[in-house]
């Protein structure tokens, strides 16, 4: 293995960038996973990179499986509309208008 190697990088300890709660996404730079503890804001916080994740959704949205799924921040749920919205990753099975939350595989950074 190279001497420089520090790890694989599916999880990552990173300054919280605001306060989290665990399994939420946190979204530090280009860096986008989801929270795996609770942190204040600049507090240590582990964050998974990769892996698929039940993520609240808007209720209308219509999402099908492989669709690109963002982050809306303001609205703290997951969309399918990329206007000033981070891409979290990918819908991993269907979620129709009425759901609560779609199946998202983590697209990592």
């Amino acid at each position: 293995m190279a001497t420089n190697f520090i790890q694989r990088g599916d999880n990552l300890t990173i300054p919280a960038p605001a306060t989290v709660t665990s399994g939420a996404p946190v979204i530090a730079g280009e860096i986008v996973g989801i929270a795996l503890g609770d942190a204040a804001s600049g507090a240590s916080v582990d964050v998974a990179t990769s892996g698929v994740f039940e993520i609240s959704k808007v209720a209308a949205d219509d999402m099908a499986l492989g669709d690109v799924i963002y982050w809306d921040d303001s609205a703290e749920l997951a969309t399918i509309a990329a206007t000033d919205n981070t891409k979290l990753g990918v819908a991993v099975a269907a979620a129709g208008a009425g759901a609560g939350a779609v199946n998202v595989r983590l697209s990592g950074f």
